[in-house]
């Protein structure tokens, strides 16, 4: 049974989760100028499986530890072995998500343009309330329905859609930006439907290896026919905050939201993402807070809070 403690941790590791990529983009757009897109995505899988795995390791060790100094009769702790099903399940789940979905956002990013990404993009909450009831058996309620409306208005005033642009030369972008909001939402509902009565962390760390076929191929064709700029210590500073807050912790606590959460409302914390991302415009770039984004923040909170305490 879902208790209100496990509720609130998954809504806060929701939108933590969202609110660390609402502030990665300044940081991404620096590095991109160096290294790009694919081979940038081949180190932060990387440098984030890595970083779970040294977190899995000493979790392992520490539990080793406790075992031998158990006496007979003590609480069994989490078991650690990873049986080869769990593992292939999680690798293509990891697939979907790092593998297909961010490589149609990097497509799409590249052939159309960031508040089009960013509007289109926010579609993937409704994507999860279509495929939660076939792939999870949740049952879509006009309680869910009327939240996931009420936070897309919302978002949509947050990004205001009057930035966004149509011109027929953008249409293979839009078309690319679609459909990694429509895959990064079935990656969301199989990451509960593989990880709800597993270890998150062990299954997170398998999801980002899970990228690397598709990241690395189109990493070695970047690299052959663009090459990669000067690395400084700002590019490794940035590179570290990618691999680590944004890919190994943030991926996880998204993971985790979906392992607590039904799907229909973890998949709402994503709409903290473009707050965030202008919020931190406002403070760091002097971009300005319209009536309109405050309009927008506070029907995001309505429509979270009514599927929240959904009967």
């Amino acid at each position: 049974m879902q208790t209100k403690h496990h509720t609130l941790a998954g809504l806060i590791s929701g939108l933590t989760a969202a609110a660390i990529w609402g502030g990665m983009y300044v940081v991404s757009k620096v590095v991109l100028e160096v290294i790009p897109p694919f081979s940038l995505l081949t180190i932060r899988l990387a440098m984030g499986a890595l970083a779970l795995w040294v977190v899995i390791y000493f979790q392992k060790t520490n539990h080793t530890k406790q075992q031998n100094s158990q006496t007979i009769g003590s609480v069994v702790t989490p078991n650690f072995i990873t049986s080869k099903e769990f593992f292939w399940k999680s690798f293509w789940v990891g697939f979907v998500g790092y593998g297909i979905s961010l490589g149609f956002q990097f497509v799409g990013t590249k052939l159309s343009t960031a508040s089009n990404g960013a509007l289109i993009t926010s579609s993937t909450p409704a994507f999860v309330l279509l495929f939660a009831p076939f792939l999870l058996g949740e049952k879509n309620t006009w309680q869910k329905i009327i939240a996931l409306t009420i936070a897309t208005f919302g978002v949509v005033a947050v990004i205001d859609p009057r930035t966004a642009e149509l011109s027929p030369t953008l249409f293979w972008g839009n078309m690319s930006l679609l459909a990694a909001g429509l895959t990064w939402a079935l990656y969301s509902v199989l990451v509960r439907k593989v990880s709800q009565n597993t270890d998150v962390l062990t299954s997170s760390m398998i999801m980002l290896l899970g990228g690397l076929p598709t990241s690395i191929t189109f990493g070695i064709w970047e690299i052959y026919t663009q090459g990669i700029g000067e690395i400084t210590l700002g590019i490794i500073g940035g590179l570290l905050f990618l691999g680590i807050i944004s890919t190994a912790i943030a991926m996880f606590l998204w993971n985790y939201a979906f392992a607590q959460l039904p799907a229909t409302l973890a998949s709402l914390t994503f709409f903290a993402q473009p707050v965030v991302g202008t919020l931190l415009g406002w403070l760091f770039l002097s971009e300005r807070i319209t009536p309109l984004f405050i309009f927008g923040g506070v029907l995001i909170t309505i429509g979270i809070l009514i599927a929240t305490f959904e009967k």
